[in-house]
């Protein structure tokens, strides 16, 4: 296969931080009507990341990480009233918890546990973990400390074949993780994915599943074969960090985040870089070449974006602009914006009961126990 055409060493602070927390303008005029029904505000616990909705339960879940510093909570997921945010239970993690991802016919949640390496499947009825699997074994650094050879950012999931699918993201090298949901076992470790990867989607056939780098690059690897089959530049996107796929028009979108620290590295470790656009934008990318099809603005530093395409809506949080904007999912124009405090993060969506909940990040700082919150917007 073709390598990345900008491939950079990421320093293993940026690649957990990246893999972790999913970090990483004036904010825009929200329009009153909707940004007046952010109905519910609750604060739960430190280091919260992503969330999902369960229509048949009727529960909203939210993972926390718990903390980095002496006397921190213990990471667990909560369980939410979708109405009022009100904890329902308290799962306990054996790990730190962070990106989630629902089957919810086969009443499991997925967490995964991005600075260990592993993921743990959760019987949402029972409100228990039922298996926890390690992906890689630790490795011992240039520091003598052990740690997972590859940060875990966002997951994919194809109930039908009974898969779930992890970017595993590294200093040079990413892989893509293939998980056999039915035994908790892992089947495969796709190679060659390059460095930073971070966004990922699925086809809605099951037979691809896509992945973006921080290198500005559009990687596609056959469900059949598991190898990749297709690796190239994202449309000019320096920095696609999340995915999304776009059903009416069969095309994806990504967040282009627009980071100084990510620009200066690729300035700094690829040779004649320059970059071209400012980022801070979502991207409308062919499947199949990686071409830009379209782009629209949004405030500084978007993180997460979430399709919705029964109302024609896409949803995109950003966490220094401070605000959850609403674009026309054909156009990518702006309809709405939706100002929220601090640090949008992720996003889950109630599509019947017309929700948009999102985990609201305290300001970074080290050792920070701060509470973090998540919102409800009705829609």
């Amino acid at each position: 296969m073709p390598q990345p055409s900008h491939p950079f060493p990421l320093t293993r602070r940026h690649a957990l931080g990246l893999g972790a927390a999913g970090l990483l303008a004036p904010l825009l005029g929200a329009r009153p009507a909707l940004a007046q029904r952010l109905a519910t505000r609750q604060e739960l616990a430190p280091h919260l990341y992503e969330l999902a909705y369960s229509p048949r339960q009727r529960a909203l879940f939210v993972a926390s990480a718990g903390g980095f510093s002496e006397g921190a909570p213990p990471s667990r997921v909560f369980r939410l009233d979708p109405q009022t945010l009100a904890v329902q239970a308290e799962i306990p993690l054996p790990l730190k918890g962070f990106g989630v991802i629902l089957d919810d016919a086969a009443g499991r949640l997925y967490v995964s546990h991005a600075i260990d390496g592993a993921v743990s499947a959760i019987d949402v009825a029972a409100n228990s973990v039922v298996g926890t699997l390690t992906l890689a074994p630790k490795v011992r650094g240039e520091d003598g400390k052990e740690e997972a050879p590859y940060g875990l950012r966002r997951l994919a999931l194809d109930p039908a074949r009974g898969r779930l699918y992890l970017a595993g993201l590294s200093l040079k090298e990413g892989v893509l993780y293939v998980v056999d949901t039915r035994a908790l076992r892992l089947t495969r470790t796709v190679s060659g994915i390059g460095p930073g990867a971070s966004g990922i989607a699925l086809h809605p056939s099951g037979d691809r599943v896509f992945v973006s780098t921080l290198a500005g690059q559009l990687v596609t690897v056959n469900t059949e074969s598991l190898a990749v089959v297709k690796q190239f530049a994202a449309g000019g996107a320096e920095q696609p960090l999340n995915l999304a796929w776009d059903a009416p028009r069969q095309r994806l979108l990504a967040v282009d985040q627009g980071l100084e620290g990510i620009r200066k590295m690729q300035e700094k470790n690829v040779p004649g870089f320059t970059s071209r656009n400012p980022g801070n934008r979502v991207v409308a990318l062919d499947p199949e070449t990686g071409k830009l099809l379209a782009e629209g603005p949004v405030p500084e530093g978007p993180v997460a974006l979430l399709a919705d395409a029964g109302r024609n809506q896409l949803y995109v949080s950003s966490r220094a602009g401070g605000a959850v904007t609403v674009l026309a999912l054909d156009s990518l124009e702006r309809r709405a914006s939706v100002p929220l405090p601090v640090h949008p993060n992720s996003l889950a969506l109630d599509e019947q009961g017309k929700a948009l909940f999102a985990t609201v990040k305290a300001a970074p700082k080290r050792g920070s126990l701060d509470l973090e919150s998540v919102a409800r917007i009705a829609l």
